[in-house]
């Protein structure tokens, strides 16, 4: 064994010198001194040699931030898990390229203003997950009440949306854990000032800036948003995008459409900077020319559901032309 020859060898240090005496003595001596060389031979073979490098330690396995393309691969599970219908309007509402243009990370706290049906909470829910948050920020009523078809009943509804919605958006998603609130612009809690990463207007603009007269609406709404934000925090637009050489009565927000010189004009004057724009939403077919709103578009479809060809014409446009615009609230 291991143990033996290491035996061995201490044994065959300790011998003793040799004297020469006779020829038989010279024999014997010669046998011994053979027989000490081997032991050491086999002891320089079997022991472990003495060295000053440090061991080789085995790696330790740590659990590392997730790199990007991991986070990217989370945001295509969760687009892939969406409802056919809502994959089918990936071709123009391209919520992958938009959230990262936007810098949308999971574990960020996100407003989203306008946020419905869900049709982009959805997204964000499972996406932000337990380490983000998700914010609702819903016109308010008084804004609300400037629409020719509220109902007296719709509006005593909406007196309870701040609970109701986030309610409602927890079971838009199996075993949600992302925390869910929400406010209204004009009423913004002093708990959301400065938490948010992100502030998202995804076709939510238009009307805020068709009503901006009868209450500074727009303006209100802007400012939240600014005081929504962390420092150095994102504020993204996308805005059904009116020609720059259209007269501006086509680009009021009644229709649908602003213009891009106009959305970029009011969130510089509300102390944001312009950081840039992307046509990722942008199509190129939608023309509006005098009288078009954009919700004669898919998928509304306004005036020509009864009528096919009227339709087809409308689907072969397609959804509206989008800016997609990406801002900044100063880190200092």
């Amino acid at each position: 064994s291991e143990d033996n020859l290491v035996s061995d060898c201490s044994f065959s240090r300790r011998m003793p010198t040799i004297a020469k005496h006779t020829t038989e003595d010279t024999t014997m001596r010669s046998i011994i001194l053979l027989s000490a060389i081997f032991a050491l031979a086999a002891c320089a073979e079997s022991t472990p040699s003495q060295t000053t490098d440090t061991p080789v330690q085995p790696p330790t396995m740590t659990m590392d931030e997730p790199t990007l393309d991991e986070v990217s691969t989370s945001l295509e599970s969760v687009l892939a898990a969406q409802p056919e219908a809502v994959q089918a309007r990936y071709p123009f509402r391209n919520p992958a390229q938009t959230l990262d243009f936007f810098g949308i990370e999971s574990g960020m706290t996100v407003v989203e203003a306008l946020p419905g049906g869900g049709w982009y909470s959805k997204i964000l829910l499972p996406y932000l997950g337990e380490g983000g948050e998700l914010i609702g920020a819903n016109y308010s009523i008084d804004m609300q009440r400037l629409f020719s078809f509220r109902t007296p009943e719709q509006l005593k509804k909406l007196e309870t949306w701040t609970t109701d919605w986030p309610e409602t958006a927890a079971t838009w998603v199996e075993d949600n854990n992302t925390p869910i609130s929400g406010f209204f612009f004009g009423a913004q809690p002093e708990s959301v000032a400065g938490s948010a990463d992100a502030v998202l207007f995804i076709r939510a603009l238009h009307n805020f800036a068709r009503f901006q007269n009868e209450g500074n609406f727009l303006t209100t709404a802007i400012n939240d948003a600014y005081t929504a934000l962390k420092p150095g925090g994102i504020l993204g637009v996308v805005q059904h995008q009116m020609r720059e050489e259209s007269p501006d009565a086509w680009a009021e927000g009644n229709r649908g459409y602003l213009k891009q010189s106009f959305v970029v004009a009011q969130m510089e004057a509300a102390g944001f900077v312009f950081e840039g724009a992307s046509d990722i939403n942008a199509n190129p077919k939608d023309q509006p020319q005098d009288g078009d709103i954009v919700w004669r578009l898919p998928p509304t479809l306004m005036g020509s559901r009864d009528n096919p060809e009227a339709a087809e014409a409308m689907q072969a446009i397609g959804e509206s032309n989008r800016m997609t615009l990406k801002f900044r609230k100063p880190a200092a």
